[in-house]
Formats: C-alpha cells, structure tokens, sequence
C-alpha cells in the first residue's frame, strides 16, 4: 500500500516552521548519535601488566556502550609521555588518559606513592585491601587535579635485577642501580647502592650504553622489556607489589551521560576484577619466561641484602607519612599490622 501524498503548505510560514522544526530535531539528536573516542596510553608493552589492562578496560568499554564509547590505545610509550607525564598531557587535551605508574605519580600528592612503600605488604590479598582503604585518598588526589581515576592494577611482587649475582648486602654498593620512584630511589641510596629515579624510557637507554647495571622492577616489567639481554640475575627481594592507576581526565568523562557513565565505570570495575585475577598466576608465567631465557631466579633473596634494605627503608617510610598525612599513616599502620 502506497502512502498518502503530503498535502502541499499553502501559507509560507507554516513552511517555514515545519523546516525550522525538523533541523532543530536534527540538531538535537546529533549529540545523542556522535560517537566518543578517547586516546590511551602506557608506557609500557601490550603484553606488560599495564598494557593487559588497558586493552581489557578498551573490549569491555565498547561492549558495554554498544560502540558508544572507544578506547585507542598506544603502548610502549609510543607516544613519548612516561608515567608523570601523563596527568599534564591529559589536561592539555594530548591524550584523554592512561595508565601511569603511582610511583611516578608521587609528585602530583604523596599519598600516590603508598603501594610502593618497602616492605609494607608481601602477598596479593593484603596488597588488594590496603589499596581499597586507600582508593577514596587516591580518587580525592585526582579529582583534585581535574582527573577521573577509573581502576588500579596490582603488579606482581619487586624485584632486583643485575648483571651478576647478588651474594648479600656487600654487593649493595656495586649498583648503579634504576630506582622506580624517589621513595626507592632514597632507600637504595641508604644501604649503599648508586640509585636514581629514571622512566623506563630512559633508564634502557642508559642500561644501553652500560651506565646502569641494576634494574629495581618486577619480574613482570623485566620480561616485558627483556632485561635478560643485559641483566641476566633476579633477586626476589619482594621489595613492594606497586600499582599502576588507569584515569581519564574528569572533563572528558563528565561529557557523557549519566548511563554512559555508569556502563564506563561498569567496565572499569570489571577490569580492576580481571587484573586482580591475572596476577594470580602472573609472577608464575613471568619466571617460566626468564627461565627459559636463562635467568638465573635468586628466592629467598639473601638474608644480609633483604635486612640492609628493610634498615635502609624506616626513614623513608615515616618521611612519607609526615607527607601523607593521618589518614593515609593509618592506612600503613594497618597494613603492618596483617
């Protein structure tokens, strides 16, 4: 059956308001049908932790908002903007967010650095329930920076790695070690060794031209850039199990709508659970791949070495506090305390 034809307009303006009213419902509806995509980024490979993450935080995304939302990540620094770098190149509209190393992010407000205090936590439950006391203090350090944190990563537990294998403290002072952050950075210069805070970006090119023989990173961070090639010894010191913070900035999340919202936190929650779980197994996939590349894998860590640095790590740790402030002391205090 045909339709019926449209009876022509006889007055002008009847017209004329029948077209103004059919682009305002255009115009209207344009919002609604616009797709938004942010720009990602870590400094670390897609087959790190951190980038795990993201490529997860980017499927449940666009699964949960329909295609609504995407993520385009970039990886392995790609970008050139390391984990401090992040929050600034956020605010200036380079990228929309990312996963940045907390340490790095220590800077931006001291409590950012807890998860890679030494010696504070030495299994994956108490690493995950000190950081969920911690989460609101984090949140309030973003939001107060103009950034929506959306999830945490748990990286498996810090080691050491070096060119030859630690015996005990003594070999303390051969180091010239890449610290991660400058609460590491203080506590290995403490028990001896030449240490300096470095992005990763920088501390392979300076372990390239042979001025560092000594990597402080998981076994995790170690794999992913192959340090076997230059360092070929990992000493299992469980020095901390550090996060790494997935945020978007807080301009860009607000531009949606509450349902997007919603489903983009969904996702983000989801995420954190799946992180969760693949650190489980992870530090356990990590040591069968530096085996098969022929590290040699010291656990237990010499005990010398293991008391030089927990010596090395009480003032750092009450400097941080000072810093931190109560709130986040408290949360110190109860994680000894397990």
């Amino acid at each position: 059956m045909l339709p019926a034809p449209l009876l022509p307009m006889r007055s002008p303006s009847r017209r004329i308001r029948a077209i103004l009213a059919l682009a305002a419902l255009v115009l209207s509806a344009a919002p609604a049908l616009a797709q938004v995509s942010w720009r990602m980024t870590t400094e670390y490979p897609q087959n790190n932790i951190s980038g795990i993450g993201l490529t997860t935080f980017a499927d449940r995304v666009a699964a949960r908002t329909n295609g609504f939302v995407t993520v385009a990540n970039a990886f392995d620094n790609e970008l050139k903007i390391n984990s401090g770098e992040m929050p600034r190149a956020a605010l200036d509209g380079r990228i929309a967010g990312g996963d940045a190393f907390a340490g790095a992010l220590s800077g931006l407000d001291p409590v950012l650095g807890l998860s890679t205090l030494p010696f504070l936590v030495q299994s994956a439950d108490v690493a995950r329930a000190t950081n969920a006391r911690a989460r609101p203090l984090y949140e309030k350090a973003f939001a107060a920076r103009g950034l929506k944190l959306l999830y945490l990563t748990i990286w498996p537990a810090t080691g050491l790695w070096s060119d030859h294998a630690l015996a005990g403290a003594d070999d303390l002072p051969k180091l010239n070690l890449r610290a991660y952050d400058a609460n590491s950075s203080a506590v290995m210069r403490t028990a001896g060794a030449n240490a300096q805070f470095l992005p990763m970006d920088k501390a392979l090119a300076g372990l390239k031209e042979h001025q560092l023989n000594a990597f402080l990173t998981s076994g995790d961070g170690g794999a992913g850039r192959k340090l076997w090639d230059f360092l070929p010894h990992f000493t299992a010191i469980n020095y901390a199990m550090p996060v790494s913070i997935a945020f978007v900035r807080s301009e860009a999340f607000a531009a949606l709508s509450e349902p997007m919202q919603r489903e983009v936190m969904a996702a983000a929650a989801e995420t954190e659970q799946s992180q969760f779980a693949l650190l489980a197994h992870r530090t356990a996939e990590n040591y069968a791949r530096m085996h098969d590349n022929r590290v040699n894998i010291a656990e237990p860590a010499p005990p010398s070495l293991v008391t030089a640095l927990r010596n090395a790590a009480t003032d750092a740790i009450a400097a941080w506090e000072t810093q931190a402030g109560a709130d986040a002391a408290a949360i110190v205090e109860w994680a000894r305390q397990q």
